[in-house]
């Protein structure tokens, strides 16, 4: 019970530590992951993003795949997104655990930031920004894993669709695993997205005006490669 009274007063002393510009910082992080997402994902958005394009390329992808016997290639394709999901799951685990590391002795980053800013920030403090970035390559693992573990379903699905083109069971079958594709993939760039924020959460250590600048940039880049990108006219252009 005591410990747990100590841990309250802790927080309440972080909390304490934060200025309103700080929060407002944060805030508009928070908002802006959950926006461009939604932004991304969402149908009723009236600009198409590449990650709507290739939905329906999977989809074209799994009807292709129907009018040929030899699907080689198919599994490949589907051994290759289960290593990629795989890789940035790995990379965001070793993140997190040199991160959690770093929260448990922040001193070292302490002298830095304080280089950086020439203003000395308490322990506590730079452990509750560092807490944040946690939180955001803990989300990116988790999405890594569930991507990984859906494109293994999607390949299982794949191999059960029936050789014959005009088998009943071919055209369900192989819109099951166009649509466990599109999981995988959606949670496989929500670990991207993950990961991006991050990256900008890491500015709040040089305080509230550089993260809000940090997470303008991270929004520019994500709906830019998104929207307007030369892969999006590409995508666009084929359909």
């Amino acid at each position: 019970m005591q410990s747990v009274m100590l841990d309250a007063m802790e927080v309440l002393d972080i909390l304490r530590l934060i200025d309103p510009i700080d929060l407002a910082a944060l805030g508009f992080l928070i908002v802006a992951f959950v926006g461009i997402g939604w932004l991304i994902e969402s149908p009723r958005v009236s600009r198409i993003s590449v990650t709507r394009l290739m939905s329906e390329y999977h989809r074209e992808w799994m009807r292709q795949l129907t009018k040929r016997n030899n699907r080689i290639m198919d599994a490949q394709v589907l051994v290759s997104l289960r290593q990629g999901s795989s890789f940035f799951a790995s990379t965001a685990l070793l993140a997190l655990g040199a991160l959690l590391a770093l929260i448990g002795n922040p001193q070292p980053l302490a002298g830095v930031a304080e280089g950086l800013v020439n203003v000395a920030a308490p322990a506590q403090m730079l452990q509750a920004k560092l807490l944040v970035v946690a939180l955001f390559l803990a989300n990116a693992f988790l999405k890594f894993v569930w991507a990984n573990r859906v494109f293994g379903y999607a390949s299982v699905v794949m191999a059960a669709v029936p050789d014959d083109p005009a088998d009943p069971g071919s055209t369900p079958r192989a819109a099951q695993t166009a649509e466990l594709n599109i999981r995988g993939m959606y949670n496989f760039n929500r670990g991207l997205r993950s990961m991006y924020f991050a990256l900008a959460a890491l500015g709040w250590l040089l305080g509230a005006q550089a993260l809000a600048i940090a997470t303008l940039i991270v929004l520019w880049l994500l709906w830019s490669r998104e929207f307007i990108s030369g892969p999006h006219e590409i995508l666009k252009g084929g359909k």
